[in-house]
């Protein structure tokens, strides 16, 4: 079987359960998005200086693959999709980055003066994490975007995921930028 399918040549694309949606819907868009910023995580998964950082992201792309096929699930659907896919994004999830931040805060990732120039410690690491943070706020308003539409996904948990991860991306951003202080943080 082909990658290229060509049936997405008329402006389409397949959600699950076989739904097409076009691929301007804002659906396929938050999809695209969080996919979007699971490939930024890449280089930052790959150059990652600080050992917090080799243990977060690896942890965060598998949970944007259960938050994607949950804005893959048809409106009407997501019982169907949970009898399959138990492991969704809940509270404990943003618990789990609740508790990154904290320690990550504690650890001194908040040592900076004024407004973060990212780039400017000269650190790929903390570059790919600002990248990755500004995808993330884009698929979290491509998901705000979705609710109040018939569209809406109802696991409330995602806007609260992706607002919390991009806390912790900034964060890991400031981390990364002192290679030079490479103390773990205490967990």
């Amino acid at each position: 079987m082909s990658i290229a399918t060509r049936k997405g040549d008329q402006g389409q694309t397949d959600l699950l359960f076989g739904c097409r949606l076009a691929k301007s819907h804002p659906r396929v868009h938050a999809l695209g998005a969080v996919d979007e910023l699971n490939a930024a995580l890449g280089p930052l998964r790959i150059a990652a200086a600080r050992e917090e950082t080799r243990q977060i992201v690896p942890q965060v792309q598998r949970w944007l693959i259960e938050l994607m096929g949950e804005l893959a699930t048809p409106p009407g659907n997501e019982d169907r999709y949970a009898a399959s896919h138990p492991e969704r994004i809940s509270t404990s999830n943003v618990v789990w980055l609740d508790d990154w931040v904290a320690k990550l805060e504690a650890g001194g990732a908040l040592k900076f003066k004024g407004w973060a120039l990212p780039g400017e410690a000269g650190v790929m690491s903390g570059a790919y994490a600002d990248l990755a943070r500004v995808a993330c706020r884009r698929a979290e308003r491509s998901v705000i975007d979705l609710q109040g539409t018939p569209d809406h996904i109802p696991n409330e948990e995602l806007i609260r995921f992706l607002n919390r991860l991009s806390d912790v991306l900034w964060l890991l951003a400031r981390w990364e930028e002192q290679v030079t202080d490479n103390a773990p943080v205490q967990m």
